[in-house]
C-alpha cells in the first residue's frame, strides 16, 4: 500500500462505516454496527501513526485527488496536504474519536438509537478529517460545513427534547453567522488572488501585504486585514469565541459521547487549527492579530468566571472548554501558532478525560446532572475518580501535566508580545488560571468528596433527563464503577493527559516539529525569545514551581477546598452578599436574553409586521382586494352609463365629437 492510499484510507474508513451503519444498521445489529465503526476509525489511526512517521521523516504530500469542477484556468477539487501540522491534528482527532467510539458502546447501550448515532460520530470524524486533511479553501468549507451540520444531527440526537431541538437549532444559527464571515473571507480570496488552493495563495500573501479595498465610498481597508478578520469570525463561530459562545454550553443537551467529540479534539478546535493554517496570512495584519487576541483572552477570562455557578457537570465542563478556547485563540493572536496547537492537542487529551469521567458519574447517579446533588464518589468509583484527579490537575496546569506546559508556554509567549492588546490578554491568561483551577476543583470536591448528598435525591432523574431516551436507566441504587467500557478509555486517555505536556513540548514549541507548516515573521517570533531560556522540560517544570501562574492554581484549588470542603456554608452566603454579581452569573451576562430579545424578538417583529402589513395590508388588501373592489367600482359606474335609451347614447356622442375639437383646438 502506498502512502496516497494510507491518505485515501484515513478519511474513508469511517466514511464507510458510517454509510454502511447508517444504511443497514438496524439489520445488522447493535454488535457488528459499533465494530464496523471503531474498526473503521481505528484503522484511520493506525494510518494517521503511519503518516505522521512518513511526515517527520521529510515526506510532504500537496497534491488533488480529484476534479469534480474546471472552468478554464480554474479548478475545483479534492486535495490533500499533508504535511507536519495536518499529521499532528490526524493524530489527536482519531485517538480522541477511538476512544470515544469505545466510550460509546457502554453509555449509549440501553439507547434506541444506537446504531445511528454510531454511524453519526463516525460521519463527524470524517467530516473533520476532510477539515483538516484539506489542501485548498473549497475543501476546508466542505469539511466546515459537514461538521456543522453533523454537530446539529447530534445535539438534538434525543429530538423528542424540547430543549435538544432548541441547543441544536441555536447551534446552527449561531454557526451560521460566523460562517457569514467566513463564506466572505474565502470570496476575498478568490477575488484577489484568482486561486482557492492553499500554495499560490500563500505565496502571494508578502506582495499583497500592501494591497488595500474600498468596500464603499473612500474608505480603505486593508486587504489582508478583511481577509483575516472575515476568516476569523468564522472561527468565532465554530471555535465558539465571544459573542458567538453561546451555542456551545447548550450543546450538552447532546449525548455525553459527543459533548467530549464535539468539545475536545474536533469541531471547537476546526477554528484553531484554520487560523494556524492561515498563519501565512494573518501574520501579514497587525490588526487582526490584535482583533484575534483581545476576543481569545475576553472569552478565556469572563468565560472562566461562568464556570463558577454552574451546578450542571457537564456545563462546568462545557464553560471550561470556552475558557481553553480563548488560551488557544491568544496565542494565535500572538503569533505562538505552535504554543496554540501544542495545548489544542493536550487538552484534547484531558477534556476528553473530564467529558467521559463525567459521563460515568452521570451513569452512576443514574442520569443525574447536578453537582449538589453527589458527594462522596470516590469511594464507589475510584478508577473514574483517579482520572477525574488527573484530569482536573492538567486542566488547573499543575506540574508535569500537560496542560502545564501547554498553558505555561501560552502564558510566557503573551508576555513577550507587542501586538496590540497583549497586556489585557496576559492579565485575562494570568487571571484565568486561578479561576480555571477553582471551578474544575469545585467541580471535582462536589462530586467526589464531601457528604454523600445522593441519598437525599435517590429518585433517578431528578434533574430532568428522560430515561427512555438515555443510556442506562438503572433502578435507583448505590452508585458503582462503570463497565470497562467505559473506564478503558478513562485511563487511556489519562496516560497522555500526564505524559504528552513533557513528552512534546520541546519538539513542538522548540524544535522543528512543525517545519514549514507555520509561517511566522520575525517581529512576531515570541516562541523564538522563549527558545533561548528553554533548558528542557524538568528545568521548565521546576521553573513553574516558583512562578506566578502555578501559585495562582495552587490558591484556586486552596479556595475551592476551603469553600467546598471545610466551609460548605459559605459560597451561599457569598452569592447572598452578591447578589448582582451572582445574578449576572448565572444569567451568563445576559447574552441570551438579549439574543431572544434582540435577534429573535427582532425577528419575529419583523415577521409580524410582514404578516400583518405586508401580506395582509398590502398585498391581500390593497393588490388582491384592492384590485377587486377598483373593478366593483368601475363596473358599477359604468352600469349606469350603460343604460339602454338611445338618446344617452347620442348626448354621449356629441359630448365625445366636442371634447375632440376641443382637444385639437387646443393643440
Amino acid at each position: 500500500m502506498t502512502m496516497r492510499d494510507l491518505y485515501l484510507l484515513v478519511p474513508l474508513a469511517p466514511l464507510a462505516a458510517s454509510v454502511v451503519v447508517g444504511l443497514f444498521g438496524p439489520k445488522l445489529g447493535r454488535r457488528l454496527s459499533h465494530w464496523l465503526c471503531i474498526v473503521g476509525v481505528a484503522v484511520s489511526f493506525l494510518a494517521s501513526i503511519a503518516i505522521a512517521r512518513d511526515v517527520h521523516a521529510g515526506h510532504v504530500f500537496n497534491g488533488d485527488v480529484y476534479t469534480w469542477l474546471a472552468s478554464g484556468s480554474f479548478k475545483m477539487a479534492v486535495g490533500f496536504l499533508i504535511d507536519p501540522l495536518t499529521a499532528t491534528m490526524l493524530i489527536v482527532v482519531t485517538f480522541v474519536s477511538l476512544m470515544v467510539h469505545v466510550y460509546t458502546v457502554g453509555y449509549m447501550a440501553d439507547d434506541p438509537g444506537y446504531t445511528r448515532f454510531f454511524s453519526y460520530i463516525s460521519l463527524f470524524t470524517f467530516s473533520m478529517l476532510m477539515l483538516v486533511m484539506s489542501n485548498n479553501f473549497m475543501q476546508l468549507f466542505f469539511g466546515w460545513e459537514a461538521v456543522g451540520l453533523v454537530s446539529y444531527l447530534l445535539i438534538g440526537f434525543w429530538f423528542e427534547r424540547p430543549t435538544a431541538i432548541y441547543a441544536n437549532l441555536k447551534a446552527f444559527l449561531a454557526n451560521r453567522v460566523g460562517d457569514f464571515g467566513f463564506v466572505l473571507g474565502i470570496g476575498l480570496v478568490l477575488a484577489y488572488f484568482g486561486s482557492l488552493d492553499y500554495a499560490p495563495v500563500f505565496a502571494r500573501a508578502g506582495s499583497m501585504a500592501a494591497t488595500t479595498i474600498s468596500p464603499w465610498g473612500g474608505t480603505e481597508w486593508s486587504l489582508m486585514t478583511a481577509i483575516c478578520i472575515c476568516l476569523f469570525i468564522g472561527a468565532m463561530g465554530k471555535s465558539a469565541q465571544v459573542p458567538l459562545h453561546v451555542w456551545l454550553p447548550d450543546s450538552m443537551e447532546g449525548p455525553t459521547p459527543i459533548s467530549a467529540l464535539i468539545h475536545a479534539a474536533t469541531m471547537v478546535t476546526a477554528g484553531i487549527f484554520m487560523v494556524a493554517r492561515m498563519s501565512p496570512l494573518f501574520e501579514w495584519s497587525e490588526t487582526a492579530l490584535s482583533f484575534v487576541t483581545v476576543i481569545g483572552a475576553t472569552t478565556a477570562l469572563f468565560m472562566a468566571f461562568l464556570g463558577i455557578v454552574q451546578n450542571d457537570i457537564k456545563r462546568v465542563v462545557a464553560y471550561s472548554t470556552l475558557s481553553q478556547l480563548g488560551y488557544m485563540t491568544v496565542a494565535l493572536g500572538v503569533s505562538a501558532y505552535s504554543a496554540a496547537i501544542f495545548h489544542l492537542m493536550t487538552h484534547a487529551f484531558f477534556k476528553a478525560l473530564l467529558f467521559l469521567g463525567a459521563g460515568s458519574v452521570i451513569i452512576a447517579m443514574h442520569h443525574e446532572q447536578d453537582l449538589r446533588r453527589m458527594g462522596g464518589l470516590r469511594r464507589y468509583m475510584p478508577i473514574t475518580y483517579v482520572t477525574a484527579v488527573v484530569g482536573s490537575l492538567a486542566l488547573a496546569g499543575i506540574p508535569p501535566f500537560a496542560g502545564f506546559y501547554s498553558k505555561d508556554a501560552i502564558i510566557e509567549a503573551v508576555a513577550l508580545s507587542h501586538v496590540g492588546g497583549h497586556r489585557y490578554a496576559y492579565f485575562a491568561v494570568m487571571a484565568g488560571v486561578f479561576v480555571t483551577a477553582f471551578y474544575s476543583f469545585r467541580m471535582l470536591f462536589l462530586a467526589f468528596h464531601g457528604e454523600e448528598r445522593f441519598r437525599a435525591h435517590a429518585a433517578p432523574n431528578a434533574h430532568g433527563h428522560d430515561p427512555g431516551h438515555d443510556a442506562h436507566a438503572h433502578d435507583a441504587g448505590p452508585p458503582r464503577e462503570s463497565p470497562w467500557v467505559i473506564t478503558v478509555p478513562l485511563v487511556l486517555l489519562a496516560i497522555p493527559s500526564v505524559f504528552a505536556g513533557w513528552a512534546f513540548v520541546q519538539p513542538m514549541l522548540f524544535g522543528d516539529w512543525f517545519g514549514n507548516s507555520i509561517f511566522v515573521r520575525e517581529p512576531h517570533a515570541v516562541l523564538g525569545e522563549l527558545k533561548s531560556e528553554w533548558h528542557g522540560p524538568l528545568a521548565f517544570a521546576l521553573h513553574g514551581l516558583a512562578s506566578a501562574p502555578f501559585w495562582l492554581a495552587i490558591a484556586g484549588i486552596a479556595t475551592a477546598a476551603y469553600l467546598y470542603l471545610v466551609n460548605p456554608a459559605m459560597p451561599a452566603r457569598i452569592a447572598a452578599r452578591f447578589r448582582a454579581i451572582d445574578a449576572l452569573l448565572d444569567n451568563k451576562y445576559y447574552f441570551d436574553r438579549f439574543n431572544d430579545w434582540f435577534f429573535a424578538g427582532g425577528a419575529r417583529w419583523l415577521g409580524n409586521f410582514a404578516s400583518n402589513y405586508g401580506d395582509r395590508t398590502i398585498i391581500d388588501g390593497w393588490v388582491v382586494n384592492g384590485s377587486a373592489r377598483l373593478v366593483g367600482m368601475a363596473s358599477r359606474a359604468f352600469r349606469r352609463i350603460q343604460s339602454g335609451f338611445v338618446y344617452h347614447y347620442a348626448f354621449m356622442m356629441i359630448v365625445g365629437v366636442f371634447g375632440l375639437l376641443y382637444w385639437w383646438g387646443v393643440r
